[in-house]
């Protein structure tokens, strides 16, 4: 986890505070939503609004299909989908935080934002979860038919924080990649303390 977080921070740190950096994530930004499909705004905020709401049920939904059945299975995978989803949310308000980068409309006054949010930039929350989720989906259940959609919903929020101009690019890459590692560090975390029960458990016996 430590490692992880290190070289999260260090990645992200660096980009943020290089001025050519910033100058390439402003450009970027501004190619992807200041030539945007203006139809298209309704329907990728609600895609972006959705990201919560997805992220917190499917943890959820599992959960009680495993409890309803006595799925074991289901159980463990809820539970894996749940850390991750925490995992993303808390190191996430963390980084917000630290950083507490302003939002690319609040510098750039050309580009166009479809909503004023109240929290700070980096990272990009909604893309954070959207992957932890995705990524705990298809560990649990390695099948195309899992991690295609989930993926392309994930990445469909990330671009989402984009064209709606409320992110910079290296937002949504930070959220991603915390959400992608959130969910394997949170799996390989609950592998070890389930391991570790299992063993004393066997040892009182």
């Amino acid at each position: 986890m430590k490692i992880f977080l290190k070289i999260l921070l260090l990645s992200c740190f660096g980009l943020t505070n290089q001025l050519s950096a910033q100058e390439l994530d402003i450009k970027l930004l501004r190619k992807i939503n200041l030539n945007r499909y203006k139809q298209f705004d309704g329907e990728l905020q609600l895609v972006n609004q959705s990201a919560d709401f997805v992220a917190v049920s499917t943890p959820v939904i599992l959960l009680s299909a495993g409890f309803l059945k006595n799925d074991a299975r289901l159980k463990k995978e809820g539970t894996n989908a749940a850390l991750s989803v925490i995992g993303a949310y808390g190191v996430g308000y963390i980084l917000k935080k630290t950083v507490n980068r302003a939002r690319p409309y609040e510098v750039y006054k050309d580009i166009q934002n479809f909503a004023v949010e109240n929290d700070a930039s980096f990272p990009s929350g909604a893309t954070s979860v959207s992957f932890a989720t995705a990524t705990s989906l298809s560990l649990s259940y390695p099948k195309w038919y899992v991690i295609v959609p989930s993926y392309l919903y994930a990445g469909t929020v990330g671009y989402s924080r984009l064209h709606l101009g409320v992110h910079y690019p290296s937002d949504v890459l930070a959220g991603a990649v915390l959400g992608a590692g959130s969910a394997v560090v949170s799996r390989a975390l609950n592998k070890w303390v389930t391991n570790g029960l299992r063993k004393k458990k066997l040892k009182s016996n």
